[in-house]
């Protein structure tokens, strides 16, 4: 069956907010089986300048680069969270982080489940729509209840926020655990050898980076040098399980395999598949038959490797014949940054790559360069091709945008900082939908934009300036704080506060107006 784009996003004020069940979207689609597959592929640290479709020259993305080419680039999509853990609260919950118990950093991998189980969320408005959900790779939003417990049942995790099945690295790929986790339980776990992991005294007698350089085949930088595994050390320390960790040169293939069998398995009903990359997250370690196929060193490898894994997924799709009824998304849960833990050369090898491409700033700051991502859209019954989109967006608003495509009501107090975006997916927006966005940095920090207008406020904590020589965090300048028209300075190079008292005093008025409130959506 052929859908209409008119006929599916509907018209008027309804078109934006009022997708809701019985209305356009299910006169549309005509049943269950007609509504789109969901395929949202979220990468980790990937930068602004780091894909073929957005200017990169030194690294190879075709099948981003098709994605893009078959639907619609974003310029201005943006993460909820400049770090990982807030920004995939956000986007689970539709609740922006600093409101929730994620206000600063990111989780260990012994942290319990930050989501509370019941509560609305992108993959249970899903499941209650009739969809099969899943999440495969990168979780990192805790497990379990207290401290994490890997020589049992893991729950609640994935499971009892909405998901069908679930295959997760834990927290990152630097930190303890090093092992798997489906649905409840460790992939391969021995009872004869338990699992022991601390975020604060070693455990075991194995050895670390600190205490064995020479068993090393990645040097860290600070903070990585606890346990080694694979001949790397991580944060944390860990014993045990020896039969159960992974090999990080094997973690594409083994979660791409996990992502590609989900859609099999769930191929005659609608789906929703959340495929999280380890890459290219630290330690950047790439499978032998990426080593050296890009020509800015490991870093650019891992972002070829990637682009593999979103390749298979394509490849599936178009082999099952799923491709024109299956909305694909891509993009970061963050901005790009170089060394990251580990001295893997990516500063000594840039070779001219610029990975946050014009922008300013990196992961975990508030300039651009944090938070504003790659974002990737394509769904052939839907969205023109080849088209740019200048939308103002922010990955918080997947929930709302999901639920109006699976025609799922929204409770009143859920979600309650996601838009749905969706008639800017289709190129039907008559306005903007999102006219500000509140911005989060690894520190807690706070900023706000409305219109071309960004705000960083006084006092806020943020990482240097690129290139600078600085502490680890620095405050921003006093006084006003820092006033950027993005319209005209998209590198954020003149301070404009001073000249526009008047902005700043109606950004700050209305970024404490959203925090007092506690929520954004309409």
């Amino acid at each position: 069956m052929t859908v209409k784009r008119r006929e599916f996003l509907g018209v008027g004020a309804a078109g934006v907010f009022g997708w809701m069940v019985g209305g356009p979207i299910a006169q549309a689609v005509g049943g269950a089986k007609a509504r789109p597959n969901i395929v949202f592929i979220l990468a980790d640290d990937i930068g602004y300048g780091d894909l073929g479709c957005y200017g990169a020259t030194k690294v190879k993305t075709p099948n981003l680069d098709r994605i893009a080419a078959e639907g619609v680039r974003f310029t201005d999509a943006h993460s909820p969270s400049a770090m990982c853990s807030p920004t995939r609260y956000a986007l689970m919950t539709g609740e922006y982080a600093f409101r929730g118990p994620v206000k600063r950093g990111v989780l260990s991998g012994v942290a319990p489940l930050c989501i509370r189980p019941g509560c609305a969320t992108l993959p249970s408005l899903l499941r209650e729509a009739g969809y099969a959900t899943g999440c495969v790779g990168k979780w990192h939003l805790g497990l379990g209840e207290g401290e994490s417990d890997y020589n049992g049942d893991i729950t609640p995790g994935p499971l009892e926020i909405g998901f069908n099945y679930s295959f997760i690295i834990p927290a990152t790929g630097d930190r303890v655990p090093c092992v798997f986790v489906e649905n409840h339980r460790v992939v391969g776990y021995d009872p004869k050898d338990p699992i022991r992991v601390s975020y604060g005294q070693p455990v075991g007698d194995e050895p670390t980076g600190a205490s064995a350089p020479e068993a090393l085949k990645v040097k860290p930088l600070g903070g990585h040098s606890d346990t080694i595994v694979n001949g790397i050390s991580r944060i944390g320390y860990m014993s045990g399980g020896k039969a159960a960790r992974w090999k990080d040169e094997d973690i594409a293939d083994t979660i791409t395999q996990k992502a590609v069998a989900f859609i099999e398995k769930n191929k005659d009903k609608p789906f929703f598949l959340y495929f999280c990359t380890h890459d290219i997250h630290v330690p950047r370690v790439p499978h032998p038959r990426f080593k050296g196929t890009s020509q800015c060193g490991t870093r650019g490898d891992v972002i070829q490797e990637l682009d593999w894994s979103v390749g298979e997924v394509l490849a599936a799709l178009d082999r099952l014949k799923l491709a024109d009824n299956t909305l694909v998304i891509f993009s970061s849960d963050n901005g790009g940054v170089l060394e990251n833990g580990y001295d893997d050369g990516s500063t000594r090898d840039l070779n001219g790559h610029l990975c946050n491409g014009p922008l300013n700033g990196k992961k975990g700051g508030l300039y651009e360069g944090g938070h504003r991502v790659p974002f990737v859209a394509r769904w052939p019954q839907q969205i023109r091709r080849s088209r740019a989109a200048d939308d103002l967006i922010c990955l918080v608003d997947l929930p709302a945008t999901c639920a109006a495509i699976a025609g799922r009501d929204l409770p009143g107090d859920a979600v309650p900082d996601s838009f749905n975006v969706l008639p800017a997916l289709l190129g039907e927006a008559k306005q903007p939908i999102r006219d500000h966005l509140i911005m989060h940095a690894g520190s807690g920090a706070l900023g706000i934009r409305k219109g071309p207008w960004k705000l960083i406020p006084a006092g806020q904590t943020l990482p240097p300036k690129p290139g600078k020589k600085a502490k680890a965090t620095a405050k921003a300048k006093s006084g006003a704080g820092e006033l950027f028209n993005l319209a005209d300075d998209l590198g954020e190079t003149k301070n404009l506060a001073a000249a526009r008292p008047e902005i700043v005093k109606e950004l700050s008025a209305l970024l404490q107006q959203l925090q007092d409130k506690g929520r954004s959506r309409p």
